[in-house]
């Protein structure tokens, strides 16, 4: 990989011969399924490259699957939590350290040269983070237009420069272990270099379209539908648990994230309403129900 810089260097090139070291980290919870094809899609023969595997709370073969491939390290902890995996790889396990950190979804496959392309990105504009785009799904060319124009970030595949990192550990800013939807504060907190919000750039968020990512299609089987339901919850949570982020980002920032947002649910919920739309509805119906027995149990804890 030939790649340089630390993603702050605005005069530094991808082209350069200078070989920089690159963390994959790929994040994955039950992807017996889908885990091979997203391992198989890495560059794993490139030596600038280490791969790490975080299997969070999964109950099936995925850790197993992933200790097949050779040359990667398999992280298998049994607490579930996208973030809580995320604080933990990143900010509490020695030795994952490196000049970029590339974010995997374990039910993604990655195209090739995306990791390059996403590196190279942070090296030519340095941004904080650089963003892939979906390459396929029913709605893949407006999520594509989307993130281009408002420099988003998903979850599924993005960049992180090494000198932002290391600026997020050095402050100690921590994602809620509880958080649904980890990629959207983490594009915040890049868009505002880990400040407030009176401190936003679309700019440190940089859109690349040399970087692609597959993910795999909703049917209409029963298991898939059932799925989509539960995933159509947890975007109500998150939904409302972004309103609760926004208002910390647009006043203390970050520093002031708390461990758990479901202490701060009681404060927040009897503003809360579920959304009249029919999509959203009986989903936010749901969350809101759900929330309200988590901010009982952080209220008895």
């Amino acid at each position: 990989m030939n790649v340089v810089g630390n993603g702050m260097d605005r005069k530094t090139s991808a082209s350069s011969s200078a070989v920089r070291t690159v963390a994959v980290i790929v994040l994955a919870h039950n992807e017996e399924r889908r885990i091979a094809a997203c391992l198989g899609s890495l560059p794993l023969e490139d030596e600038a490259i280490a791969v790490h595997v975080v299997v969070n709370g999964s109950s099936d073969r995925t850790a197993e699957i992933a200790r097949g491939f050779a040359g990667i390290t398999v992280h298998d902890w049994p607490e579930g939590g996208k973030s809580r995996s995320w604080n933990r790889i990143v900010l509490d396990t020695p030795g994952v350290d490196a000049d970029a950190y590339v974010f995997v979804d374990g039910d993604a496959e990655v195209l090739p040269g995306s990791i390059d392309a996403l590196v190279g990105a942070l090296a030519e504009t340095g941004a904080n983070a650089a963003s892939g785009l979906p390459a396929n799904g029913r709605r893949a060319g407006a999520y594509r237009e989307g993130i281009m124009r408002e420099h988003g970030l998903f979850g599924d595949l993005y960049a992180l420069s090494g000198n932002f990192v290391s600026r997020v550990r050095a402050r100690g800013i921590r994602l809620p272990k509880d958080l649904i939807g980890d990629d959207g504060l983490i594009c915040a907190l890049a868009k505002t270099d880990l400040e407030d919000e009176s401190h936003w750039d679309d700019r440190r968020v940089e859109p690349c379209a040399g970087a692609g990512f597959l993910c795999e299609p909703i049917t209409a089987s029963i298991s898939s539908l059932a799925l989509q339901a539960r995933r159509m919850r947890n975007y109500s949570v998150r939904h409302f648990q972004n309103r609760i982020v926004s208002r910390i980002m647009r006043s203390e920032g970050p520093q002031a994230l708390p461990e758990y947002l479901a202490t701060l649910y009681a404060e927040h919920l009897p503003t809360f309403r579920p959304r009249l739309d029919p999509r959203y509805y009986w989903f936010d119906r749901q969350a809101l129900t759900s929330m309200r027995a988590d901010a009982r149990r952080a209220g008895a804890a």
